[in-house]
Order: structure tokens, then C-alpha cells, then sequence
């Protein structure tokens, strides 16, 4: 096996090692709770999750192929880039519209971040997209 060919599947191999870490770490701080077919679409699927943000842990700013609906089971300060910090309340609803960038924020209180997250979104997309 020549030099070129011994380079191309080591690069494949990192490449696939690098997409891997990236979608570990988008899913390090969720919890999967039940993943069903959404009924009369085979090619959507509901995922209820529960995502823990814990002080100094960041948000990144993503989108979804498909709508996420959250509920803010614990509150916490969270601060945007160049913007003053500010309370995300237990009890806040939010949904996020299909591939409508969110989030992008940092947890800067001293209480951890807990959000309950249901998404109806296309199956076979990855749960998280950062547009990149």
C-alpha cells in the first residue's frame, strides 16, 4: 500500500473519530428518557430527554430538523456573549422552530441548569446541528 493510500484512510478514520466526539459531547450532558415514531410519519420521531447544564458549562448555539418543545425543571443565571447575565426561571416553557438557531449560553450562577426537552424531528438527522 502506497503512502497516498495509507494517508486517505487514516484521514477517513480521524475524520469519523472527530464526528463521533462531536456528537458525544452535543449529547454528554442529555439523558434520553423514550424515543418513539411520531404516528402517521414513519420519517419523524418524538425524543423526551432531560438535559443538565451544570455551572460554567456551555449551551452551544444549535438547531434541530424538527421542533423542540422544553420546559425548565430547575433555573439558573445564564450569561449570552457580551450580554449582562440572567435568570432562565423554573416553570419557563420554550420552543424552538424547526432549524432556528438557540441556545449559546453559558451557565454563570452557581445552580445547575435542568431542562425537560421533547422534540418532534426528522429520523436518520442528528439530534443537534450546528450548521457547520
Amino acid at each position: 500500500m502506497n503512502h497516498s493510500a495509507l494517508s486517505r484512510i487514516f484521514g477517513t478514520l480521524l475524520l469519523g473519530f472527530a464526528l463521533t466526539q462531536l456528537s458525544y459531547a452535543a449529547d454528554a450532558n442529555r439523558t434520553e428518557l423514550k424515543r418513539v415514531d411520531l404516528n402517521g410519519n414513519p420519517n419523524m420521531e418524538v425524543i423526551c430527554s432531560v438535559v443538565e447544564f451544570k455551572p460554567g458549562e456551555e449551551a452551544l448555539r444549535h438547531f434541530h430538523h424538527g421542533v423542540e418543545a422544553a420546559y425548565i425543571i430547575q433555573g439558573a443565571m445564564i450569561q449570552f456573549p457580551g450580554k449582562e447575565p440572567q435568570m432562565l426561571a423554573t416553570g419557563t416553557n420554550i420552543v424552538n422552530l424547526r432549524d432556528v438557531f438557540h441556545a449559546g449560553f453559558k451557565v454563570v450562577g452557581d445552580q445547575t441548569l435542568k431542562i425537560y426537552t421533547v422534540h418532534i424531528v426528522d429520523k436518520g438527522q442528528p439530534l443537534y446541528d450546528s450548521g457547520k
